[in-house]
């Protein structure tokens, strides 16, 4: 071959098939083309995304409610919509229980990872339940009222003694809130008699009957009976009970000991919530419609009623610790007042 042939054939074949040596000694064949840079590029872009995927899952955290429509609870869905949740690389399944007893059964289970429950529902975890409150998130019972019916004769908080008010269950908060009511107003803690009748259909069908003469429910179902000319709220709680955790949230031992850091982005994520609620009224109102069913000028005036109750920093605070120690004794929950710090924990709360 000449030496012009050679050149020319050389030219011909430098983009075709040349021998590479691997580390194990065996030729393989690569067929190097302007080509191979794009899909070097490619393979390594499709490497990275498929990493970053990974690397950002979202953890799935189960959170269970004592009941399916309170504002206080609300954050759960309105941080889903508004993608608060996914920020904090959660995804939050939600499930509601007929009340506190029946969410402590699911935290023995271990089926959920919180609980959205009642201040005197701690008591539950002196008693063996295996979890701890992380978090206070509403104080005064700023939405909770008494409602009496239509005809009713009453014209003042002191015309109750010895009337029969309606109340979820037997220790429930509803239950404590009378009893705290009838020993501010002088007459122990039996002055007023209650009756539990759970949901709140019932209790309105039994005031409507006659069959009580109240029923402790959220001021919103009041309100509602109040449009419609059917009751009217007598009492606020807020009003009376001034020192007080109403709602806080807790979670399991496993959740704790396991995921420390789910905790973390949890309560993070709960506080941006309440900050967006806080800031964004009508928002807020069309978010919870879906939640409550309530008439839209009823749910402005719960939203204006319960806001202030929602707590900002998340903290318990000492005064509403010795009001729930005592709850639990008066509702029969524990004999004798347990020594609170072992029943909550402040170590996963965002710092101020």
């Amino acid at each position: 071959m000449h030496r012009g042939q050679d050149t020319a054939e050389s030219g011909r074949n430098k983009h075709e098939a040349m021998p590479i040596m691997t580390h194990a000694g065996a030729i393989i064949r690569s067929h190097i083309s302007a080509r191979w840079p794009f899909f070097l590029a490619g393979l390594l872009f499709a490497t990275m995304t498929a990493s970053a995927g990974g690397a950002h899952a979202a953890d799935i955290i189960r959170v269970g409610k004592a009941a399916a429509t309170t504002f206080a609870f609300a954050p759960i869905e309105i941080g889903k919509e508004k993608g608060i949740w996914a920020k904090y690389g959660l995804e939050v399944e939600s499930v509601s229980f007929g009340g506190d007893a029946r969410m402590q059964q699911a935290m023995v289970a271990n089926s959920i990872d919180f609980s959205l429950g009642s201040g005197p529902g701690m008591g539950f975890l002196a008693r063996g339940v295996p979890a701890k409150a992380v978090a206070a998130i509403a104080n005064e019972p700023l939405s909770m009222g008494l409602t009496i019916g239509r005809n009713s004769p009453f014209k003042s908080p002191q015309d109750l003694k010895g009337a029969t008010v309606a109340v979820a269950t037997q220790g429930s908060l509803t239950y404590w809130l009378v009893r705290e009511l009838s020993r501010q107003m002088g007459w122990g803690p039996s002055g007023i008699r209650t009756l539990p009748l759970g949901t709140n259909p019932a209790q309105v069908a039994a005031l409507k009957t006659g069959q009580v003469q109240g029923i402790v429910v959220s001021s919103s179902v009041g309100y509602a009976l109040e449009k419609i000319g059917d009751g009217r709220v007598l009492v606020e709680f807020g009003e009376y009970v001034k020192d007080f955790h109403t709602h806080v949230i807790s979670a399991t031992e496993d959740v704790i000991s396991r995921r420390p850091d789910v905790v973390r982005r949890f309560l993070a994520g709960w506080k941006d919530v309440i900050d967006f609620m806080a800031t964004h009224r009508e928002e807020t109102v069309r978010l919870v419609l879906p939640l409550t069913d309530l008439p839209e000028d009823i749910q402005r005036r719960e939203y204006d009623n319960a806001m202030p109750m929602m707590s900002r920093d998340l903290r318990f605070q000492p005064k509403a610790l010795d009001a729930l120690s005592r709850s639990f004794v008066e509702l029969e929950i524990l004999p004798t007042a347990p020594d609170m710090k072992t029943l909550y924990t402040e170590q996963f709360l965002p710092r101020p």
